[in-house]
């Protein structure tokens, strides 16, 4: 491990507030240490801000300015292939054509971390940039407007290896918001994994089973793994067998986890999400976390849908026709899921963070035969982190939310930690978001050893550069959190600032 504490956070904040357009991101000047040469004619703040986040972090402080500053070579050694995980849940923003620049990572951070690997791992290492959208997502549409292919042949034409890969089993074709065609997509080259993590899980104890919700209308598969003591993943082969998993997510709030970084962003690693409980069904009282207070018209609605569900899947043609016309009937009697609580979308969500730190869990101690490494030898995969908030996302996140143009970067050796600090940054305090709070203190194979009041900032920005909970609240933002979490997450003692700029424009603090 690196000259790095795990408990280190950098929290880089720059001039810039949006993107570069012209793939493949090279950076507008030739810094000492940039060993490609080619430059762009746009300006690239974006390339800039990477660099000087990695300075911050004091990695191999000696040589900076120096053509030999290789910043990674702390964390990441000669010829180790490297998965670069970012967010590439969906391309569609559904009220802002441009808006899939705060859904999803950019190409451009992207680009300029792949930079700083490849000068670590050398001609002999690997890349692979890999990720199981959502299912009704295009891999080929976000890979052109992500600038992807540039990305990729700018690599393989210096004869680097680099490989991009969309880890889902299918892919689904939609109208009106329902699916009309499932394509089967190639297996991915490096397979996948399968992990029963049975007492180690953080499910164990759970009332949930048999009342499951996967990410398909037939809950039969997701409670089937997840039952009789077995708690049971399926995990992209390339995600165990690389040296280094590099998570890049997005900085936004969540419907169902409160907050989307890294330790969410693993979802996107799995082989079949239908394996992963997302919500539990039925009423808090029975053990339920689908809503507060599901009454008649709710529980009526869920049966009605999953009966439309199947039957759309079963039927072909006839099948979506019904469906679409069931939903435009169903919306005004029901409610739009933008602004009703159902599926698990608020803070009484007590199921998907038990499966996303299930999932750290797997990345973090999985080997390639489907066992776990010892926790005791502290052999455990290293996994980096470094978010992307140039723009971040704020509201009704993941996929509909506001942009907040904050110009932010953050980065650490450690994801729990990362998160936190991204939480508490955006104005909520991790005690209230479960994913965080529960993330130190795991029941076994565990994911920290210290806990997030011991998290110390490093930052270009004065008022950040110092013990996390030192950071008064009217030095971080205030993000709006998704309204199935308003009033549950935010910092108490956090006021708004006089003269603060409304939640469709950047918030500075």
């Amino acid at each position: 491990m690196s000259g790095m504490q795990e408990n280190s956070v950098v929290a880089w904040r720059g001039k810039a507030t949006g993107y570069p357009r012209l793939a493949p991101f090279s950076p507008s000047e030739v810094y000492p240490e940039y060993i490609y040469g080619e430059t762009s004619a746009e300006a690239n703040p974006v390339y800039e801000a990477i660099r000087g986040c990695f300075h911050t972090a004091r990695l191999d402080a000696a040589n900076f300015g120096l053509t030999e500053w290789n910043p990674l070579a702390e964390l990441i050694h000669p010829g180790e292939s490297v998965l670069l995980k970012p967010n590439m849940v969906h391309q569609r923003h559904p009220r802002d054509p441009e808006g899939w620049r705060y859904v999803i990572t950019h190409g451009s951070v992207i680009r300029a971390v792949a930079d700083y690997v490849w000068k670590a791992v050398g001609t002999k290492g690997k890349i692979i940039l890999a990720d199981a959208p959502q299912t009704d997502a295009s891999f080929s549409e976000m890979t052109r407007l992500l600038g992807l292919d540039a990305i990729r042949d700018f690599y393989l034409e210096r004869g680097l290896s680099f490989e991009l890969i969309d880890l889902r089993q299918e892919e689904w074709i939609t109208r009106g918001d329902v699916v009309v065609e499932r394509r089967k997509l190639p297996p991915n080259p490096y397979g996948s994994v399968a992990f029963n993590l049975g007492k180690a899980s953080e499910f164990v104890d759970h009332p949930g089973a048999g009342h499951y919700y996967g990410a398909d209308y037939d809950a039969g598969v997701v409670n089937h793994h997840h039952s009789g003591g077995r708690h049971e993943y399926l995990i992209a082969g390339c995600a165990i067998k690389c040296d280094v998993v590099f998570s890049l997510p997005k900085w936004k709030t969540h419907k169902k986890a409160g907050v989307t970084a890294s330790l969410k962003n693993l979802v996107g690693v799995n082989a079949d999400k239908n394996w992963l409980p997302h919500h539990t069904e039925g009423a808090p009282v029975s053990g339920g976390d689908e809503a507060p207070n599901p009454g008649l018209k709710h529980r009526t609605e869920r049966k009605v849908a999953g009966a439309i569900r199947g039957l759309s899947h079963r039927v072909p043609l006839v099948g979506p026709l019904v469906h679409q016309l069931a939903r435009s009937v169903g919306k005004p009697i029901f409610g739009d899921t933008e602004s009703t609580i159902r599926s698990g979308n608020w803070f009484g969500n007590d199921t998907i963070w038990r499966m996303c730190l299930d999932l750290n869990k797997i990345v973090f101690y999985g080997n390639a035969d489907g066992s776990l490494r010892d926790p005791q030898q502290k052999t455990r995969k290293r996994h980096f982190v470094l978010v992307d908030g140039i723009i971040a996302g704020q509201g009704r996140g993941p996929l509909n939310p506001d942009p907040v143009a904050a110009g932010v970067l953050l980065f650490g050796v450690h994801p729990p930690s990362v998160d936190a600090a991204c939480a508490y940054l955006m104005g909520f305090d991790p005690d209230k978001i479960p994913i965080l709070s529960r993330a130190f203190q795991c029941r076994s194979f565990a994911l920290s050893a210290h806990g997030w009041r011991d998290i110390v900032m490093l930052s270009n920005e004065r008022a950040w550069n110092r013990p996390l909970v030192d950071i008064p609240s009217n030095d971080t933002f205030h993000f709006e959190p998704h309204f199935g979490w308003k009033g549950h997450i935010e910092q108490d003692s956090a006021p708004r600032l006089s003269g603060e700029q409304p939640v469709e424009a950047a918030q500075q603090p």
